[in-house]
């Protein structure tokens, strides 16, 4: 089992001809009220993918209808909490150039007790995985427990704030991140070559496996000194909100059902791919059906190994 320990938020997604810019007031060509947190939306790719996960969040009672496209997926939402509290949410733009910005309000998803999160660990089987953002509260509390009950842990930190650097991120498995995420873990410049990144999160965190995914360049995986890179599909995109949770999802699926890498860096940037042609985020991660489908018909990706 997979239980996801993320984010349940509501989406209200503005289409905008341009990001707005400080003092603007700009008319919205287009409005949706939709299930999104990077947390339901990898928990919604993982079981799209035919993963088999479990979320555990807390939604706002006046909310709760959100819970139903993660159920309709196959989700278990047993151990979600349903709270007097605001749901969290976010406000989300996106422009004709399908780029995005976003503001987030965390609500009940920072409303995590410590006996809480005990029971949670308690009652998780064995030989489990526990994969985890950074939009719910108590990150370090629930990094030691998972370890402690010998869970395997994969974080993907984002919001990337400056307490990231603090937690004890030796003790995760799998380190998922983007270009901008994995300069600020390490002190260097956004700009600075992928190999360079790649050498100091080795050096900073040399056993934890490193997904680096890099937009239209592709992706990168380290592990004990070999680095795998593959390249994009290269698609119009339409909305990138949800393109890196999907690819979470689906890595994380293939690697539960005992997938290698390559296989699974190929089912996850084919489902990204997908992903980015369509509106929404929770609406546009795709089926498993789909992106068989496309891995058939897209352009096979380039991999290199170092």
């Amino acid at each position: 089992m997979i239980y996801n320990y993320g984010s349940i938020n509501i989406d209200y997604v503005y289409r905008v001809p341009h990001l707005v810019r400080p003092g603007e007031t700009l008319s919205s060509t287009g409005f949706r009220q939709v299930l999104g947190g990077k947390g339901a939306n990898q928990s919604l790719a993982l079981a799209r993918a035919g993963g088999q996960v479990a979320h555990w969040g807390r939604l706002g009672q006046a909310d709760r209808w959100a819970l139903e496209p993660l159920t309709k997926a196959g989700v278990d939402t047993a151990h979600v909490e349903l709270t007097a509290e605001a749901s969290g949410h976010a406000l989300i733009q996106v422009d004709d150039d399908a780029e995005n910005a976003i503001i987030l309000y965390p609500g009940a998803n920072h409303g995590f007790s410590d006996k809480h999160l005990e029971a949670l660990i308690g009652a998780a089987d064995d030989d489990s995985w526990l994969l985890m953002q950074n939009e719910c509260n108590a990150a370090e509390r629930i990094i030691r427990l998972a370890s402690e009950r010998g869970l395997a842990i994969a974080f993907n930190p984002a919001p990337l704030g400056p307490e990231v650097a603090t937690l004890p991120l030796s003790l995760c498995r799998i380190l998922f991140l983007n270009r901008g995420e994995a300069a600020a873990l390490v002190e260097l410049d956004e700009e600075s070559e992928v190999d360079t990144l790649l050498s100091a999160l080795a050096e900073r965190l040399p056993e934890v496996e490193i997904v680096l995914t890099l937009g239209r360049d592709g992706v990168c995986h380290q592990l004990a000194g070999e680095r795998i890179r593959a390249s994009a599909h290269q698609v119009e995109a339409v909305d990138t909100t949800a393109a890196g949770d999907t690819f979470i999802g689906y890595f994380m699926a293939a690697r539960q059902r005992g997938d290698d890498v390559e296989q699974a860096l190929r089912l996850a940037s084919a489902a990204s791919a997908l992903c980015v042609q369509q509106a929404g985020a929770a609406p546009s991660i795709p089926l498993a059906a789909a992106v068989e489908s496309a891995l058939d018909s897209l352009p096979p990706l380039r991999i290199e190994r170092a």
